[in-house]
């Protein structure tokens, strides 16, 4: 049988991933619009957060056609289809369960789990991940992520999440990897939109600063 196939990870200008832990739907308009406005092209909304179904929802009807726009935490089939039913195309998760990621490649997702060794990052890509997330890549730090890297496939795409910031930038550049989840550096609960742009813009300066 064929392994389905997570839709190609996208070719971003910047690839930055917005994580809005906690954010609620009476506030996820204004934010998304400042991370859209800023330069963000993808938007996480983990499933621990308040009625994140309805974030979800609401942030795709009004960005999916700019951005990619997912949950994050997703440990269910059950909670794949109901992502796909509220629109999001992005499915980020802290694990790697094959089940989970066939689920999500049936709808057509674009999927990036979570690992943290080669055996989790070589099973993440036979199941037909987009990309990777090494997670908490504050504890791997560039030197464990590279030597990793070293084993795997050269075209998969590896993202570090976890103790990661615009200060981070130039360090994982230096080891090849373009990709960063933003999570606590970008947003917390209780931001306003405005606190986000601000955060978001330093961010994007710093990013085309380390990749220019």
């Amino acid at each position: 049988m064929t392994t389905p196939k997570g839709a190609s990870w996208p070719n971003f200008k910047r690839a930055l991933v917005a994580i809005l832990r906690g954010v609620k739907p009476d506030e996820i308009d204004g934010i998304a619009d400042a991370l859209a406005e800023s330069g963000f092209e993808a938007i996480e909304i983990p499933l621990n957060s308040p009625d994140p179904f309805h974030s979800i929802s609401q942030t795709a009807k009004r960005l999916g056609s700019q951005c990619l726009i997912g949950a994050g935490t997703v440990l269910t089939p059950d909670d794949v289809d109901r992502l796909a039913d509220a629109g999001g195309r992005l499915l980020v998760s802290p694990n790697v369960n094959t089940t989970v990621l066939a689920q999500a490649h049936r709808h057509g997702m674009v999927t990036m789990p979570g690992v943290f060794s080669p055996t989790e990052a070589l099973t993440a890509i036979h199941a037909g991940a987009s990309a990777l997330k090494f997670f908490p890549a504050s504890v791997l730090g560039p030197g464990g992520v590279s030597a990793i890297r070293a084993v795997l496939p050269p075209d998969i795409t590896v993202g570090v999440v976890g103790g990661v910031s615009d200060k981070s930038f130039k360090d994982y550049a230096a080891v090849g990897v373009r990709t960063f989840g933003l999570g606590s550096s970008l947003y917390k609960p209780g931001d306003t939109a405005a606190a986000v742009k601000a955060k978001a813009e330093t961010a994007i300066t710093s990013y085309d600063a380390a990749f220019s």
